[in-house]
């Protein structure tokens, strides 16, 4: 007897975690309950760390699950999904993350640049993708959302550093006119 395809589903991410290159979590974010406790979760991401960490592929099946990978400098960006999940969808949700925190990092995706900018990280995995469904896989339409919420924060939210930093815009822009 031939067992049925499982059925489509919009659930399509269960995890996206971004790793130092010692295998240390940056962000990880899961969407469903495959890894319910946090120490399932570093037991996860430290072997797929070290299966990953020195391969030169972008694709492995770890765990009964597919995980799409990518590395920069000192960081190892990470989309996961489900055995029968079709990887060029995981790839196209990895290149976009990825794409995304490049400019939103402006180029210099290494670990320091990412935990300066955090918040605009977390805020891109939320564009991207919701309770494990795909939102955008379009880089400069999260990036664009991303700009548009940290525009958003209210002044006594903001950091010091963003305070002189819009002084210094809102200074320049009344000199050029």
């Amino acid at each position: 007897m031939e067992v049925p395809p499982p059925e489509p589903s919009l659930y399509t991410v269960k995890a996206i975690a971004i790793m130092d290159n010692d295998g240390n979590r940056m962000i990880a974010k899961y969407y469903d309950d495959t890894f319910p406790t946090t120490k399932e979760q570093k037991a996860f991401e430290k072997n797929l760390f070290n299966k990953t960490h020195r391969a030169n592929a972008e694709i492995i099946m770890l765990e009964g699950l597919t995980c799409v990978y990518r590395s920069n400098v000192d960081l190892f960006f990470y989309v996961i999904g489900s055995a029968n999940e079709n990887e060029l969808i995981l790839v196209s949700v990895l290149n976009a993350f990825y794409d995304a925190i490049s400019q939103i990092l402006r180029k210099n995706v290494e670990k320091r640049a990412l935990l300066e900018n955090l918040d605009a990280t977390f805020l891109a995995m939320d564009e991207i993708c919701d309770g494990g469904i795909i939102l955008e896989a379009d880089p400069m339409s999260v990036v664009q959302r991303v700009a548009i919420r940290m525009d958003d924060v209210p002044l006594g939210e903001q950091t010091v550093a963003q305070v002189i930093q819009s002084a210094k815009e809102q200074i320049k822009w009344s000199l050029l006119k």
